[in-house]
C-alpha cells in the first residue's frame, strides 16, 4: 500500500509514494550540490555534458526574458493602438510549434480572439484567408525564416490582400531571427519586423518577440505575463532544495529512470487550459532523443482515462488551483505533482523543469534531431523523389495504409486494422499516438476517440493535430523509446487551395507531410497505419472504429 505526502512551497506542491522519497531528496540535494540551478541561471553550457555544449551554449539565454523583453512591450503596444484606430481587430497568427502555442494560450487566458493558423489543411486555411480580411493583421513568425508552413501561409494572405486591393505592407507582421531569410524579404516588401533572441530555442521562446508580438497585438497583458516569470526568477535560480525548478524537475527525472516515462498532465481549474499543448511541445522535443525522453498525454480532466486511473508508468500532474484535485488523485507509479502559479511563472518553471530533467535523464534539451527527418522526407514527397502509396485495401470510404510487417494477411476492414495495430502495444510501456491531418476546427470532435482509445487498451494515448504535433511530440515518436504505436488520419477537403507561385497546392504538401513522417516512423520500425477517408462527412467509419 502506498503511503502519501507533500511538500508544499508558494503556489507549489509535490506528492509521491514513500518508497522513492529518500531517493528524490538526495536527488534534489545533489542538483542543489551541483550548482545546476544557478548554472542555469548563469548559461553554464556545460551541465548537459561535452556533446550538448555547442548547442546549450545558442540556446540559454530565455532565462532572463523576464527582463530582457521588456524592450518590446511599448512597441508593441504602440503598434496595436496603430491598428485599432485603423479598424484593424483581427489578429491571425501563422506559425507552427513554438511560433504559435505560447500565444494560442496566452491569448486564451487574456480572453482575446487571436487566430492560430498553425495548418496546411486547405479547408483550414481557406476559412482564416476569408472571415473579416478587412479587419485583419497578419502575424508570420518564424524562427528560422524557412518553415515551409509558415511561408505558404505568408503567401495565401498576400494573395487574398492583394486581390482585395489592400497593401500587405499596411497588415502583415514578421515575427523572426536576425539575419533569417525572412528578414531580408520582410524588410524588402515593407513589413513591420521584430526581431527574437537568436540564443532562445523555438519551444523557450515564450516571453520572446514570438510570444509576446501576437498576444499584444491581439490585446494580451503581456506586461503582466513577465512580471509573473520575473517573481519567480529568484526562487528559481537559487541553489536550494525548495526550489521549484529543481524539485520538478527532478521529480520528471527520477521517475522517468524509475519506468514512468509519461507524463499526464490535467487542467485543474486554471485560467489557461489550453497550457498542457504548449508544455507536450516543450517537454516531448527537449527530452524524446537517444531512445529516451518523456511522453506528455494531454488530457480534458482528473477524471479522464490515463489520469483516473492511471497505470505505473505515468506521472500525474495538475496545473491550476484545485487542490482538492490534485490530492484526490494517486499514481499508480507514485509520481506526481500540482502546480498553482499565474501562466508567466508557470512558463519560467517548466522551463527550468525541463532542463533539469534533460540533465538528470542524460539528454540534450535543447536540440531536435529528428523533427529534420520529417521534414526532408516531405520535401522528397513533393520534389517528386518519394513513391506514392497504394493502400492496402479499402474499406467503404477509407483507404488503408500500413507500413511492413505488422498487418495480418487478409485483412479487409479498416476495424480489423485497428484491431491488428493495437495487437502489437506494449502492455507495460507502450503508448498509441493518434495524428489527425485534418481541419482541427471542423473536425475537432474526432479529438474525442483519444479518452475511448485509453479505456480500450488501458494504455497512454496521444491525440495530435498534423501537421503541428510534428514540431512538437514528433520529435519524441522518432526519438524518444520504440514503444509506441501510431495511427495516421487523413482526408479529401473540401476543396483544395494553391500555394501561390509554388509547384504544389496546401493538400499535396499536407499529404506530403503525413506520408514522409509515417516513411521516417516506419523506417525506424514503428507500426503505423493510416487511415483515409473521402472528405469530412466520412469520419464517422474511422472514429467507429478506433472507439
Amino acid at each position: 500500500m502506498t503511503a502519501w505526502s507533500a511538500t508544499e512551497g508558494e503556489g507549489f506542491s509535490l506528492s509521491f509514494g514513500y518508497r522513492d522519497e529518500r531517493a528524490y531528496a538526495d536527488l534534489v540535494q545533489q542538483l542543489v550540490t551541483d550548482r545546476v540551478a544557478s548554472g542555469i541561471a548563469a548559461r553554464d553550457r556545460t551541465l548537459w555534458g561535452p556533446a550538448a555544449e555547442d548547442e546549450a551554449g545558442k540556446r540559454l539565454a530565455w532565462v532572463s526574458l523576464s527582463t530582457e523583453s521588456r524592450g518590446l512591450v511599448d512597441d508593441i503596444a504602440a503598434l496595436q493602438v496603430e491598428h485599432r484606430e485603423a479598424g484593424l481587430s483581427r489578429v491571425v497568427l501563422c506559425g507552427m510549434g513554438g511560433s504559435s502555442l505560447a500565444p494560442e494560450v496566452i491569448c486564451g487566458e487574456a480572453g482575446v480572439e487571436l487566430v492560430v493558423l498553425d495548418s496546411s489543411d486547405p479547408d483550414f486555411v481557406r476559412a482564416a484567408l476569408e472571415d473579416r480580411l478587412a479587419e485583419t493583421v497578419v502575424v508570420v513568425s518564424s524562427k528560422s525564416g524557412g518553415t515551409v508552413e509558415t511561408d505558404s501561409q505568408r503567401r495565401a494572405f498576400e494573395k487574398a490582400f492583394a486581390d482585395a486591393g489592400i497593401d500587405p505592407a499596411t497588415r502583415i507582421v514578421v515575427v523572426t531571427d536576425p539575419g533569417s531569410p525572412l528578414e531580408e524579404s520582410a524588410r524588402d516588401a515593407g513589413y513591420r519586423v521584430f526581431l527574437a533572441d537568436p540564443e532562445v530555442g523555438g519551444r523557450y521562446s515564450a516571453l520572446t518577440a514570438f510570444g509576446l508580438v501576437p498576444s499584444g497585438l491581439a490585446g494580451a497583458d503581456i506586461a503582466r505575463l513577465l512580471d509573473q516569470a520575473e517573481a519567480v526568477r529568484p526562487a528559481l535560480e537559487a541553489d536550494g532544495v525548495d526550489n521549484p525548478g529543481l524539485r520538478l524537475g527532478a521529480l520528471l527525472g527520477a521517475a522517468n529512470l524509475a519506468g514512468a516515462d509519461k507524463l499526464v498532465l490535467a487542467d485543474a481549474g486554471s485560467t489557461y487550459p489550453g497550457f498542457g499543448d504548449w508544455a507536450e511541445q516543450l517537454v516531448a522535443e527537449s527530452t524524446g532523443k537517444d531512445g529516451k525522453g518523456i511522453l506528455p498525454v494531454v488530457v480534458g480532466s482528473v477524471a479522464a482515462p490515463n489520469f483516473s486511473p492511471s497505470s505505473a508508468d505515468e506521472v500525474l500532474v495538475t496545473f491550476g488551483p484545485d487542490a482538492a484535485a490534485a490530492e484526490a488523485a494517486r499514481p499508480a507509479s507514485g509520481w506526481g505533482a500540482h502546480v498553482d502559479a499565474g501562466l508567466g511563472a508557470q512558463m519560467l518553471l517548466w522551463e527550468y523543469a525541463t532542463a533539469v530533467a534533460g540533465r538528470v535523464i542524460g539528454i540534450n534539451p535543447f536540440d531536435q534531431p529528428d523533427v529534420e527527418s520529417a521534414k526532408a522526407a516531405a520535401r522528397e514527397m513533393l520534389d517528386g523523389g518519394g513513391a506514392s502509396p497504394t493502400p492496402v485495401f479499402v474499406d467503404g470510404p477509407v483507404s488503408v495504409y500500413a507500413s511492413e510487417g505488422w498487418l495480418p494477411e487478409g485483412t479487409t476492414t479498416v476495424a480489423g486494422a485497428v484491431e491488428a495495430l493495437l495487437g502489437h502495444l506494449d502492455g507495460e510501456h507502450g503508448y498509441v499516438a493518434v495524428q489527425a491531418y485534418l481541419d482541427r476546427h471542423r473536425d475537432a470532435a474526432l479529438a474525442d476517440v483519444r479518452d475511448a482509445l485509453a479505456e480500450r487498451t488501458g494504455r497512454p494515448v496521444t491525440f495530435g493535430w498534423g501537421p503541428r504535433f510534428l514540431h512538437s511530440t514528433g520529435q519524441y515518436h522518432k526519438g524518444g523509446p520504440d514503444t509506441g504505436v501510431y495511427v495516421q488520419v487523413t482526408g479529401d477537403p473540401v476543396a483544395d487551395l494553391a500555394v501561390p507561385d509554388r509547384p504544389f497546392t496546401f493538400h499535396e504538401f499536407l499529404t506530403a507531410q503525413a506520408v514522409g513522417d509515417g516513411s521516417v516512423l516506419a523506417d525506424k520500425g514503428r507500426p503505423v497505419l493510416r487511415l483515409h477517408v473521402t472528405g469530412p462527412g466520412e469520419l464517422g467509419a474511422v472514429s467507429g472504429a478506433l472507439r
